[in-house]
């Protein structure tokens, strides 16, 4: 048996300054992406296409995708093996190349966990499930180019305790 899950994302465009599309140059990049109640993420082009750099591009996004799906995956899969996962933060990169035409693609990203875990925790256990994430992301298994893990352990020593809060 199969579960669907759909998505409705709208995408409102913001950026006529007044002649709408007249030229290259003649229109923002701005847009709107909301979905329901979520908060409202302002968007742009990438600056070098124009963008706002004090806004979100698709690019950066898919990058930012990528790294939710991966840390949400974790977390889960550490809770099952027992490892307690007490700070987690990626600093994600991802590579477009273009061609000539100005179309392009992704080449790559690099995801780079910082996880730490509690001293009860083994760290090897740890650094096995960042392996083994890739083949449940849904978005991870959704692109056409290699997403690479450089993950690093951190046993967390002030002895956190699961039952405080």
């Amino acid at each position: 048996m199969s579960t669907r899950h759909e998505y409705d994302v709208d995408v409102v465009w913001t950026g006529n300054h007044g002649t709408g599309t007249s030229a290259y140059r003649a229109y923002g990049r701005e847009h709107e992406v909301a979905s329901g109640v979520a908060p409202t993420i302002p968007g742009t082009a990438d600056p070098a296409f124009r963008g706002d750099p004090a806004r979100w591009n698709p690019e950066q996004l898919q990058v930012a995708a990528l790294s939710q799906c991966h840390m949400l995956w974790y977390l889960n899969l550490a809770a099952a093996a027992g490892v307690v996962v007490t700070a987690y933060e990626d600093h994600a990169h991802g590579v477009m190349a273009q061609d000539e035409t100005g179309a392009g693609q992704f080449e790559s990203v690099i995801l780079r966990p910082q996880v730490m875990i509690t001293e009860a925790s083994d760290p090897a256990i740890a650094l096995q499930i960042h392996s083994t994430v890739p083949e449940r992301c849904f978005i991870a298994r959704s692109v056409n180019f290699p997403v690479y893990h450089q993950p690093v352990i951190t046993v967390d020593a002030g002895g956190f305790d699961p039952g405080r809060s």
